[in-house]
């Protein structure tokens, strides 16, 4: 038998409850229709402070048969990238999955090309042309921003699978794998496949 059967609850917490969520939606539509102010966005921060671009490329992601993932250079159709199948690359992966969703919903084509752009204040952007979606790679992290970064690096860069990486020896704790080495001489064809 339960002894809370005559005590009632408090009627001021409900009707606190009740003004935190009208206040809630007060504010969520007042920002939605533009009667009150919306947060500035970092872009739109970077454009009044007339934030310089350091370095930017446009690549072109495709899937090659045997599951590797190649990031191509949009202009000199230069391998930048190859994630091998198997290797620690889900953010990079997962980016691509979640723009190609969206260019889908959009009803664009698949194989635009995405932009990355070094900032003079250290920001890194990665923007779909296809969609207008601008992504802040800073905010995933020191890691992952740093997996999009290769890409401006020159040269081709190969992310390996784990297996690759686990025979060479156990990597340090400051090692990140989902960072690739520079290709050697004649290793990656201009399709993006082995060499």
């Amino acid at each position: 038998m339960s002894h809370f059967q005559d005590e009632k609850f408090p009627a001021g917490v409900l009707w606190a409850a009740g003004g935190i969520v009208g206040i809630t939606l007060v504010i969520v539509f007042g920002v939605r229709l533009g009667v009150l102010p919306a947060r500035e966005t970092a872009p739109q921060i970077r454009a009044e402070q007339q934030v310089a671009v350091v370095k930017t490329r446009d690549f072109v992601f495709a899937d090659r048969k045997d599951g590797a993932l190649i990031a191509s250079d949009a202009q000199t159709k230069q391998v930048a990238l190859v994630l091998e199948p198997g290797s620690n690359s889900g953010f990079i992966r997962g980016v691509m999955r979640g723009l190609m969703r969206e260019r889908m919903l959009h009803e664009v084509p698949r194989d635009g090309a995405v932009t990355v752009t070094q900032w003079s204040d250290g920001a890194l952007t990665l923007k779909d042309g296809s969609t207008g979606r601008i992504i802040e790679l800073g905010s995933f992290g020191t890691t992952n921003r740093a997996a999009f970064a290769q890409l401006l690096v020159p040269g081709t860069r190969i992310v390996e699978s784990t297996v690759k990486l686990a025979e060479r020896g156990p990597a340090r704790p400051t090692d990140n794998t989902s960072v690739g080495r520079a290709a050697r001489p004649g290793e990656v064809a201009a399709d993006g496949g082995p060499a």
